[in-house]
């Protein structure tokens, strides 16, 4: 019977390479994003790789895009919102990130993790920070786009609405982060305050 096994395992062996492939370029590691019901701090690092490579990487060629090019001038919109979007995602993993190390309020009876939660507030404002700077990115990409002339792609018009909610200011994330950082400074600045009496 065992003899079976493995026969059977090293003829399976070889045909399970076929169907593997190279990711080569950004829309393959875009793919890979994915949304969890419940988001752990593995899985943002996770989402945070995979987008921090979709940007370093090359386009597909514009018949695979990830929706119908017909010319260049609309192959060259695709790819400026395209990194628009990749950053804005980026900016939510990292946000999700840095509220699981935030504190919204520093409570007297956490004196004794005082060290601890101080520590946590780090790590949250340098994922507030690394939001930031992502922010900056799609700042840059908006610009670009200001100065193309605009072309509808059908398929991208959630990419598109981002892009106009951006203009009007309805979504400014460098308003969103600061106010979050300005929390964040509050409470570590109520844990420093904390000493033994005042527990």
């Amino acid at each position: 019977m065992k003899r079976c096994f493995f026969i059977l395992l090293i003829l399976i062996l070889p045909v399970s390479g076929i169907f593997s492939y190279k990711l080569l370029y950004a829309e393959q590691f875009y793919k890979l994003y994915h949304s969890h019901y419940i988001q752990y701090p593995e899985d943002s690092a996770e989402n945070i790789y995979y987008l921090e490579t979709a940007l370093k990487r090359p386009f597909v060629n514009p018949l695979n895009a990830l929706a119908v090019i017909k010319d260049e001038g609309e192959w060259e919109r695709y790819r400026l919102l395209f990194r628009m979007h990749v950053n804005l995602k980026l900016i939510e993993q990292y946000r999700l990130l840095a509220v699981k190390y935030d504190k919204f309020d520093a409570y007297f009876y956490n004196y004794p993790w005082k060290q601890e939660n101080l520590k946590s507030l780090q790590m949250a404002e340098q994922y507030y920070k690394d939001a930031l700077y992502y922010w900056d990115r799609v700042i840059e990409q908006v610009d670009l786009l200001e100065e193309n002339k605009y072309i509808y792609i059908e398929g991208l018009e959630y990419w598109e609405d981002e892009l106009f909610r951006i203009k009007n200011g309805k979504l400014d994330y460098d308003e969103f982060i600061n106010d979050d950082l300005k929390r964040l400074f509050e409470v570590r600045t109520a844990f420093e305050a904390m000493n033994p009496e005042s527990y």
